[in-house]
């Protein structure tokens, strides 16, 4: 063997040595050593794939949709990453049988999906419904169940007729309550003889976060630290709003229960995002951070739905700003899901900041006063992904399912999101041969998996996403789908991801196999490690140099 190829491979094999070393010493970096398997989960659970509305559909001004609020919001320039928006999204209007014989394909006995308010009321209550928006969605209802496919529908997902905005502030006011109850109506009547599975809304702890705290999404109000808005308050905003969702969604419920629940047998909940959290300093008020920040996050939705009242945690720190329930909401509030809806990402460090001084709004009521983090003394807590404070750290899953099902007495939960999004800067080829996802889904259904053993009644999961869509605010650079999808053609390409997807819901699941092809079929990748001791930035071997 001539001396310049010795060199070579000695060198090549030194730095997978170190790339296994700093992988190993990097605090936090989670792979799951042992494959997940189908088997290790109930045999009547719900292993799905979720979308929403405005994220995959297009088709923006069909049929009869009114402009919603994301249809203006996103065709101002510099509200959204490249100037994007979803007038065309991944074209699921016109393509949306191609995408459910996608989800078939895959072995998945349930899909996530959501209504489009101004597709099915494009004025709301001024104005009539559209019989176009409700032949869409049956056709969708149908065609899933013909294939063997349960329909998990979830009524809102931050997407709304842009005139509720106009006329009266759309969340902001307490008319807002009965434009949503009359759009639930419209759906149970619609389609609630098909679909056995209801969210009311998505997430309203984070649509108030990112409307009206961060001002990322419409209506773009926000004020000092947390953004520089025309107009907003970022302390008693989100309360209000956040208020007004809830009383909303109770108010469906009791419609529900009373009408239709008896003769149609559904089920019905609210969808709630949380990260898990940690103290990132090993001191008591630490911990009690830790408390705040479930509290003013899951807690701040979950605790009026469940018990009747908002935590207590943000009772002891707030009184005349945070509303309060009459005798008669509290009567129709408490108890008012059948399940949890839970999207969870992520896990973050938590530090107190009643007794520490804080920056980035900490100090802030709506914070918890508490001040999170992804790093701790210079090391990340997970893998970094492709959005901010987004970070893989398997561990979380079990923990936050662990948290939510003793506050609320072991209430049956859905996973109705949780993916992974890779770096931005991550080659295009590795954007189908995506090896970090299927560790990310290997690790996470692990976790999960462990939470069920201990005693979790969950009940379903869903994988975000389907394919790659409108990803908010990101437009399209953020990439979770287990499909690309290629914005000029529409053509949608199966990841390795989704190949891994269909042979775990089969049971025949190989993470390591997958892991194994990746280092033999993929040249030049990129593979970076973050280490207390050691950073390798990029490795440029061909792994047949290796």
């Amino acid at each position: 063997m001539p001396v310049n190829v010795i060199i070579h491979v000695s060198l090549m094999f030194f730095v997978v040595y170190l790339l296994v070393s700093s992988t190993s010493n990097a605090e936090g970096f989670e792979i799951e050593s042992q494959d997940v398997r189908r088997s290790e989960f109930p045999d009547n659970f719900l292993f799905g794939t979720a979308v929403s509305s405005y994220q995959v559909e297009g088709g923006y001004l069909e049929d009869g949709k009114g402009l919603s609020n994301w249809d203006v919001f996103t065709h101002i320039p510099g509200n959204i990453k490249n100037n994007e928006n979803g007038d065309d999204a991944d074209d699921d209007y016109h393509l949306f049988l191609e995408d459910a014989e996608i989800a078939q394909s895959l072995g998945v006995n349930a899909y996530r999906f959501s209504i489009s308010w101004a597709r099915i009321l494009p004025r709301g209550r001024f104005g009539e419904v559209n019989p176009g928006g409700i032949k869409f969605y049956n056709k969708i209802i149908d065609n899933l169940l013909l294939r063997g496919i349960e329909p998990f529908l979830t009524i809102h997902h931050f997407d709304l007729p842009q005139e509720l905005e106009d006329k009266y502030g759309a969340w902001l006011s307490p008319l807002m309550q009965d434009d949503f109850l009359l759009l639930a109506e419209t759906c149970f009547k619609s389609f609630g003889d098909r679909v056995k599975y209801w969210t009311t809304i998505n997430e309203p702890n984070i649509f108030a976060e990112m409307s009206y705290v961060r001002g990322l999404y419409p209506p773009a109000h926000c004020s000092p630290p947390f953004g520089n808005c025309s107009v907003g308050n970022a302390d008693i905003e989100p309360l209000i709003v956040v208020h007004n969702m809830l009383l909303a969604h109770g108010k469906a419920v009791k419609l529900y229960r009373e009408r239709f629940q008896s003769k149609q047998g559904g089920s019905i909940g609210l969808v709630v995002q949380s990260h898990m959290y940690e103290p990132l300093r090993d001191v008591e008020s630490d911990r009690q951070a830790v408390n705040r920040a479930l509290a003013f996050t899951g807690g701040w939705v979950l605790d009026p739905l469940v018990f009747g009242d908002y935590p207590p945690e943000m009772r002891q720190y707030h009184r005349s700003e945070l509303p309060r329930f009459s005798s008669e909401e509290t009567e129709y509030m408490k108890g008012s899901i059948d399940f949890i809806g839970l999207n969870h990402y992520s896990t973050l460090y938590a530090k107190d900041c009643i007794r520490s001084p804080c920056v980035f709004g900490g100090d802030h009521f709506i914070r918890g006063f508490t001040f999170t983090t992804g790093e701790r003394d210079g090391t990340l807590i997970g893998e970094p992904t492709g959005v901010e404070r987004f970070y893989v750290v398997p561990r979380g899953m079990e923990k936050i399912v662990d948290h939510v099902s003793k506050r609320y007495n072991n209430m049956p939960i859905y996973v109705t999101e949780n993916g992974y999004c890779p770096p931005l800067s991550e080659a295009a080829p590795n954007l189908l041969h995506d090896v970090n996802r299927i560790n990310f889904y290997n690790g996470y259904l692990a976790a999960l998996a462990r939470a069920i053993r201990k005693g979790a009644d969950v009940r379903g999961y869903f994988a975000w996403s389907l394919m790659d869509n409108f990803e908010w605010a990101g437009g399209y650079s953020s990439t979770f789908g287990l499909y690309y999808v290629d914005r000029l053609t529409m053509n949608r390409t199966p990841k390795l991801s989704a190949n891994w997807f269909q042979n775990f819901l089969a049971n025949r699941s190989s993470a390591r196999f997958n892991r194994q092809r990746f280092v033999n079929q993929t040249p030049k990748s990129r593979r970076v490690r973050k280490s207390k001791y050691i950073v390798i930035a990029i490795t440029n071997a061909n792994a047949t140099d290796v």
